[in-house]
């Protein structure tokens, strides 16, 4: 199979398209043939080295979370797909031979669930990271029908989903982003507000009681403040601030999980979760989508790998 990997740890320019034989495929595990890999800034901080010791990894390491592809093969004991079957996958395992920027994954069932029908490849590979991030964190803080939710980031990747997902849940949410990105976000039913200095205070103007939960998508001083305006200032999730559990909030990560992600999945099939995709790359060019992640650090709408979406 072709695969983008690193030899060792670096930023764009290690990047590199290599051959790999077949991943074996343990019990328990199907051999996904990708269509599509979204892209990450997670991605990078595996190559470069920023997760070294929180993650094993091993080289050529092959960057990638999350995928939509199709089953292609079945270890013992798997008998959750029948090979054919679309699906759509988180997939953490071996960073030696299995991140998802390949033609092929091996992926445990955990990590997989079916893909939304009604989606198509690209959008589809956006999902899996995102969408249980959102969906854990929102799950974390318990954020129930007539919460009040402050939503730091709320235009980015994991912040449009958590939008979305907080307000099925009956949620009003505020949520902080550039001026450009407000009526995206008044579309998806959240109440914007811009970010940076003076912003508790604009909080307060919205929410005089105070806020019920606050997620952060974004970092800098997001935890801080949150708890500022909080009516319980423990009741704070952040993704971007390893400070978060000293400050008295939550760390939340992403874990792979079958059932939540085929929950995700619903709410994508049904029609009530968007995801907007800026560009495709093919493969061969994922340092030039790692570029542009990088440029577009603030621009609405996914990157993805097109690795075989037709």
């Amino acid at each position: 199979m072709r695969a983008i990997a690193v030899q060792h740890y670096g930023d764009t320019d290690a990047l590199e398209l290599i051959e790999q034989p077949t991943p074996a495929v343990a019990p328990g595990e199907f051999l996904v043939r990708v269509k599509a890999a979204g892209v990450n800034p997670a991605d990078e901080k595996i190559a470069v080295g920023s997760l070294d010791g929180i993650m094993v990894t091993h080289f050529p390491l092959i960057p990638g979370f999350e995928m939509a592809g199709v089953i292609e093969a079945r270890g013992f004991g798997a008998t959750e797909f029948e090979i054919g079957d679309e699906v759509i996958g988180f997939v953490l395992k071996d960073w030696a031979q299995n991140g998802t920027y390949a033609e092929l994954v091996s992926a445990p069932v955990r990590t997989l669930a079916r893909k939304p029908k009604s989606w198509d490849w690209l959008h589809s590979a956006c999902l899996p990271l995102n969408g249980l991030t959102a969906y854990q964190a929102i799950k974390r803080l318990d954020i129930i029908e007539g919460d009040t939710v402050l939503i730091h980031g709320a235009a980015g990747g994991v912040g449009t989903l958590a939008v979305q997902i907080a307000a099925l849940r009956g949620a009003h949410v505020i949520g902080t982003a550039s001026e450009r990105n407000h009526g995206h976000l008044r579309e998806l039913g959240a109440t914007p507000i811009t970010y940076g200095e003076g912003l508790a205070g604009r909080v307060r103007e919205l929410a005089p009681e105070g806020i019920d939960a606050a997620l952060d998508f974004y970092g800098g001083d997001a935890v801080a403040v949150s708890r500022k305006v909080l009516k319980d200032p423990a009741r704070v999730a952040s993704v971007a601030d390893i400070t978060a559990p000293e400050q008295g909030g939550q760390l939340v990560w992403a874990r792979a999980n079958a059932d939540e992600l085929t929950e995700v999945a619903a709410l994508a099939e049904s029609g009530r979760l968007s995801v907007p995709v800026n560009r495709s790359f093919p493969l061969e060019q994922a340092a030039d989508a790692w570029r542009m992640l990088h440029a577009a650090s603030r621009a609405r709408g996914r990157i993805v790998l097109d690795i075989d979406a037709t």
